[in-house]
């Protein structure tokens, strides 16, 4: 019994061992950056691994950069056929009676979800967020309600939405953090079509009437930005979820509480810069093999290497090792998505990563008839 129990440690030992270090494959720098800001956070995008933090998750009000949950949530609409570019909205008086930054939208103004989102992405509209959320909400309260729901299901614990603009002058307790900005920041970007909008200076609505130009002026000097959101009112201070990509690595520095612009701009710049001189992204493109079946009501079966990403510290990417797990045949039954094999990604030795190898295709057993078929194909 006593040898079973000791055996039984030495595998949860060995589990955890290598558990913790497929987990922890990169290491995160220990340095003060000296951002003079009540709060900031660097992520990588596409895991969103914390790379720099300060304050995180202090809640604080975010002032516009609000209106990245808007944003999730109309993006989301337009990804389920709720919403399409080219629909016009009618603008509410409600909508139209917003403060702040804003487009001047006229009760019973038409304007298309294009240009609603130019005005929202690029001049921070308030009155432009709040015809979207009425739209895709049915109200702004249902609205709010919905941006609370998707908070809780991305995990940002220490937010609370009362509005869709960020506006506060009249609200108790519209906070969140710049750990939970990184969050909703990341699922935003998986909509690419926001970068186009997002990396636009200059453009204008109305059939050019009416100019934007970008709230975020990252847009005109950092090298691979791609968005995202700023923000200012005197409670919140100046605030900025700022994204940008340089090869495969793609970075989002959140910071919150900034005395002005320019503090908040050179804050955000040096966030990024540490992390793209400190880490890269690696990916190993995904293939498709076919291998031989044994058993099978087919000879052959697909199998699927799927694409594998990591983050690294900069200058890892050359020490990284690859074993492919894969037999030269399988036994059939085999199901569709069944995994057949592993890809195991090593540095200097120790297992980092492992992605999985999967079939394209459910192989059945072969059947008595279907096996006598083809020993008479064989014969004939």
């Amino acid at each position: 019994m006593k040898k079973r129990v000791v055996s039984f440690v030495l595998v949860l030992i060995f589990v955890i061992f290598t558990m913790s270090t497929i987990a922890s494959s990169i290491e995160i720098k220990e340095t003060n950056l000296n951002l003079n800001v009540k709060s900031a956070v660097l992520v990588d995008a596409e895991t969103g691994t914390v790379l720099y933090k300060q304050n995180e998750n202090e809640r604080l009000a975010p002032a516009s950069v609000t209106k990245i949950m808007t944003l999730l949530l109309v993006f989301e609409a337009i990804d389920k056929g709720a919403l399409n570019y080219e629909d016009v909205l009618t603008v509410s008086e409600n909508a139209s009676s917003m403060g702040g930054s804003q487009v001047f939208l006229e009760p019973g103004e038409e304007m298309s979800v294009n240009d609603l989102l130019k005005s929202v992405i690029i001049a921070s509209a308030n009155d432009a967020a709040l015809t979207l959320a009425e739209h895709v909400g049915g109200s702004e309260e249902g609205f709010v309600e919905m941006m609370n729901k998707k908070a809780k299901a991305l995990g940002m614990e220490n937010t609370n939405f009362e509005n869709v603009t960020g506006l506060d002058d009249d609200v108790i307790n519209h906070l969140t953090t710049a750990g939970d900005i990184a969050k909703m920041s990341c699922e935003l970007l998986k909509y690419e079509k926001v970068n186009e909008y997002a990396t636009i200076w200059m453009d204008t609505i109305r059939n050019g009437e009416f100019g934007l130009t970008n709230t975020n002026r990252l847009v005109r000097y950092y090298n691979g930005i791609t968005g995202l959101k700023t923000g200012y009112t005197s409670e919140a201070g100046y605030c900025i979820s700022a994204s940008a990509k340089r090869g495969e690595l793609h970075l989002i520095a959140v910071i919150m509480g900034a005395e002005t612009s320019q503090i908040r701009n050179n804050a955000a710049t040096k966030l990024l810069d540490f992390g793209f001189a400190n880490y890269s992204f690696y990916t190993d493109e995904g293939k498709n093999q076919v291998i031989d079946v044994y058993g099978g009501s087919k000879n052959t079966v697909e199998v699927i290497y799927n694409d594998c990403e990591m983050l690294l510290n900069k200058g890892e990417e050359a020490r990284i090792e690859k074993e492919i797990q894969l037999n030269d045949y399988l036994v059939a039954p085999i199901k569709k998505n069944e995994v057949v094999g592993k890809i195991i990604y090593k540095l200097d030795g120790q297992i980092i990563q492992e992605c999985d190898i999967i079939s394209s295709e459910t192989v059945n057993k072969i059947t008595f008839f279907e096996y006598l078929l083809k020993v008479l194909k064989n014969l004939f």
